[in-house]
């Protein structure tokens, strides 16, 4: 699954939110966006799972205008975890990754038994296969997480989105989240604040300032302190992990 977002632009009452975006994902790569708050990742991310429409430009998913799918065919090709999900109705964990299931079903059709052994597989890849039965609202955050990562693992998309999935979370379930997504073996492009994760997670980066895209390459090749601090505002050193050979920063404020 390949993604493709050529200058895109996207205005809300009359406020561009990001101009000029070009961005290429191959498939089964796993990008990241970084950036300040307020820089424009997830207003992009949204143009790219079709909550928002830009204003101009084209993103295409295996050369097709998404814009030009139906909801079914999105639903098949794509899948969205968000840093935070919200019901108003305990589910029990089954029953959300259940969910991922639905763009296969009719619309009166219940589940299959095939259904039920994708979803029993996705539950089993998570490590979440002993709380099938237990009330979403009961679990904690990184719990959360792991299940709407089952969830889109059911779906069986080949193109999976992430907007800030490690928000709120531990130091152990940040990584294990992120490691299970690298694993899936699908494309994947995921808006993160962790400078430090980004680099150990993903093939290439993108950098967004002010809603347009002032860096792209991989870690090594863009995070500098001179780009961090142009970026980001603060003093940085940047070194080689000793364990994963990537880079690793270190921040400092200015004049300390």
């Amino acid at each position: 699954m390949k993604l493709q977002v050529e200058q895109v632009c996207l205005s809300i009452d009359g406020e561009q939110i990001i101009c000029n975006i070009n961005i290429d994902i191959n498939d089964n790569e796993f990008i990241g966006l970084i950036g300040p708050n307020g820089s424009g990742k997830s207003s992009l991310l949204r143009c790219i799972y079709r909550i928002l429409k830009p204003d101009a430009g084209l993103i295409t998913l295996n050369n097709e205008d998404i814009w030009k799918l139906s909801p079914r065919q999105m639903a098949k090709s794509t899948s969205v975890v968000l840093q935070e999900t919200s019901t108003e109705f305990d589910f029990t964990v089954f029953e959300m990754v259940l969910m991922g299931r639905a763009p296969h079903q009719g619309i009166f059709n219940s589940e299959t038994p095939q259904d039920i052994e994708i979803v029993e597989e996705a539950l089993l890849r998570v490590g979440l296969q002993d709380l099938a039965q237990r009330n979403f609202l009961s679990l904690s955050g990184g719990e959360k997480q792991r299940v709407m990562i089952a969830r889109a693992i059911s779906q069986q998309a080949k193109f999976l989105i992430l907007d800030e999935p490690t928000n709120h979370l531990d130091i152990r379930y940040q990584l294990e989240i992120l490691e299970l997504v690298k694993d899936l073996g699908v494309t994947c492009i995921a808006a993160l604040h962790d400078l430090n994760l980004a680099a150990a997670y993903c093939a290439r980066l993108y950098v967004l300032q002010a809603g347009e895209i002032v860096a792209s390459g991989t870690p090594e090749e863009i995070l500098h302190p001179e780009l961090i601090h142009n970026v980001y505002g603060v003093g940085a050193d940047v070194l080689v992990h000793p364990k994963t050979g990537k880079p690793h920063v270190f921040f400092f404020r200015q004049g300390n």
